[in-house]
């Protein structure tokens, strides 16, 4: 048990102060019940991170882990962070900045063992601000107290059930994996060689249009922004058509912009569909620049009300331009339109589609937020929306897919089950910002459409799915490991779902029979996810038959009623 603790105690070391320095200035002490005080020197970590040499009161430690744990913590203690002071000051002054700080602060606290929020908070800026950076060594040296206590039981604890989340999560994950394989050898074979390849190009030729929004009736409402002003890139097919094409818009997520879903916005507008790519005006690329340059304000909670306004006011006015503009005359099918979502962008298109805020669950689990969940310091940020009835939802939304979206706090169940359109989830293993289980499969059970797909992505990251952005439009550089294995597999993955998807549901002239739109369902299948999978990145998929078994299987491996 004690080599284990030890095992805790040095990846704590090692992970938790990546973003949070967990050092005293000259000792780190923390209780290991029920013997007592124990305690490491300063001095001698700094020899083992600048030298790799374990030195006799650390080698008390060092010899109770293994050689991985200790090359772990070596690695993660030496690393240093080239980011400004003003990026540490806005993020920690933020209030997801805060929220977060002090939930480290419970586990990492002063020597009088009060909550470490303010010794983290200057430490972390007045290193970033020295001339050797933001590195764990130097957050040491800026650290307000003489020494700090580490609450080691809640600490251990919290690791724990870390490791616990991430097994289980493994577990469903494995699971789902069985459930595809043993559809797809229960259903007739198809031998996708013999279809069309919907990863490819379709025929039709394309252009960008852009148009640039301003929506005056939120000007000025006290809001993140004075003007919710905003750039749309309109994808539109270049061919005569007896019927408009149906609209697709894609909404990005929080840092970035209209560009992250080129690919796709591409692909789709290839095979027939009007795709609209808009920069939401607060929390973009642009905006997120500028708050963390210390020139803007962070986002306000009001921005998940009008992120789905902006795709409100965006289809009236691509019903306007329907109607008035000789670019757009005739081309436009508003009555049917998919909405495309990443991460924050997910929960805009769940929110559009009907999913319904629940105000009790977030009091619940916001106050306090204890979750290992990242997502939820985000979501929590609806705690201070006055409960109301948001008119979000618009009945123009005919089907949606979103990509590592979150919610599972938000909507909860309850307002889950309001969403009633056809709706394809998107999962990455591998996300740790909107992690699997509790922001995509298990919301995935709680949908209430027959016409619900669950597409999960082995190894997958929270940015798999994304392109890269041009240069200068990256607002924080993601490093290799969060980025995962080489991407281009999953936006093949991406442009095949997303054809099918919505060749199937947005029913307009281009599927004039029933057979055509089951032609497009075949590629919605178990078998054609393993058609089409590539290792590391291997893709499954399952639909609302499964959904039972699905939530059956939380339970066990959850433990919940």
């Amino acid at each position: 048990m004690w080599k284990k603790s030890v095992g805790y105690f040095l990846g704590i070391v090692s992970s938790i102060t990546i973003t949070t320095p967990a050092l005293a200035a000259e000792r780190i002490v923390f209780n290991y019940p029920p013997f007592g005080d124990f305690d490491i020197a300063t001095a001698d970590l700094e020899v083992f991170v600048n030298k790799g040499e374990i030195t006799k009161d650390f080698g008390f430690y060092a010899n109770r882990a293994n050689p991985e744990q200790l090359k772990l913590a070596r690695n993660f203690l030496s690393t240093k962070f080239p980011v400004s002071p003003t990026l540490v000051s806005q993020f920690t002054y933020s209030p997801i900045g805060e929220k977060m700080l002090q939930r480290f602060g419970e586990l990492i606290q002063t020597q009088n063992r009060q909550n470490g929020f303010y010794a983290l908070r200057s430490a972390l800026i007045l290193s970033a601000a020295s001339s050797e950076g933001l590195s764990l060594v130097n957050i040491v040296k800026n650290y307000s107290s003489p020494s700090i206590r580490l609450n080691f039981s809640e600490t251990v604890q919290t690791m724990g059930q870390l490791s616990e989340l991430i097994q289980k999560r493994d577990v469903v994950i494995a699971k789902i994996q069985q459930l595809a394989n043993q559809e797809a050898t229960n259903l007739p074979p198809i031998d996708f060689n013999q279809r069309p390849d919907i990863r490819k190009s379709g025929t039709f030729n394309t252009t960008k249009i852009t148009i640039n929004l301003h929506d005056r009736s939120r000007d000025g409402q006290s809001r993140t922004v004075l003007e919710r002003k905003y750039d749309v890139d309109v994808y539109l097919p270049q061919a005569e058509s007896a019927t408009p094409y149906p609209v697709i818009v894609i909404s990005h997520g929080l840092a970035d912009n209209r560009n992250g879903f080129v690919y796709l916005a591409q692909h789709l507008a290839s095979h027939g569909f009007a795709v609209a790519a808009l920069d939401h005006p607060v929390a973009n690329s642009k905006q997120f620049q500028q708050f963390l340059a210390g020139i803007a304000s962070p986002p306000r909670p009001t921005e998940l009300i009008d992120r789905p306004l902006d795709i409100k006011y965006l289809l009236d006015e691509l019903q306007r331009l329907s109607e008035t503009d000789s670019r757009f005359k005739n081309k436009l099918n508003l009555q049917q339109v998919g909405v495309i979502g990443h991460s924050l962008g997910g929960y805009t298109a769940l929110a559009l589609a009907g999913g319904s805020f629940d105000f009790a669950k977030i009091r619940q689990e916001c106050n306090p937020n204890r979750s290992l969940n990242i997502s939820t310091f985000l979501q929590c940020r609806a705690l201070d929306l006055k409960p109301d009835n948001y008119p979000i939802k618009d009945d123009r939304v005919k089907a949606i897919m979103v990509m590592n979206p979150l919610g599972s706090v938000i909507f909860g169940q309850k307002g889950m089950s309001t969403i009633p359109v056809p709706v394809m989830m998107v999962a990455g293993s591998q996300d740790i910002f909107t992690p699997a289980v509790p922001e995509q499969i298990r919301p995935f059970t709680n949908l209430p459409s027959k016409d619900k797909y669950l597409a999960v992505i082995e190894n997958g990251t929270h940015f798999s799915v994304q392109s890269d952005l041009p240069n200068g439009e990256n607002v924080i550089p993601v490093p290799q490991g969060l980025l995962g294995p080489d991407r281009k597999n999953v936006h093949t993955y991406m442009n095949a779902l997303g054809v099918a998807f919505f060749q199937t549901y947005l029913s307009d002239g281009l599927r004039p029979t029933v057979g055509h739109r089951q032609e497009y369902k075949s590629y919605l299948t178990p078998a054609y996810a393993q058609f089409i999978s590539q290792s590391p990145l291997n893709l499954t998929l399952v639909d609302s038959g499964d959904g039972e078994k699905i939530s059956q299987l939380l339970s066990q491996v959850y433990q919940t009623p």
